[in-house]
């Protein structure tokens, strides 16, 4: 028998304890992603109208053309 192979209980331990992190690290993940989101979205409407109006077309024009590859991709 080899001694340097892991138990089955050690493995399924393991597999628990990333189980419980990983939707901590998720919430992290999220979090910075929002304070990021609302930082810039704070200093484009300080930048003024033009440039918040250009902002909204580039974005309208990613989440169309993601949407577009995801049902293209999908099918």
């Amino acid at each position: 028998m080899d001694d340097a192979s892991p138990s089955p209980a050690t493995t399924l331990a393991e597999e628990a304890l990333l189980g419980l992190l990983l939707p901590f690290w998720q919430l992290v993940i999220g979090a910075v992603v929002l304070v990021v989101i609302l930082v810039s979205v704070g200093r484009l409407a300080r930048r003024g109208r033009s440039r918040m109006s250009t902002a909204l077309l580039v974005t309208a024009a990613a989440i169309a053309g993601l949407t577009v590859i995801g049902v293209l991709l999908q099918g």
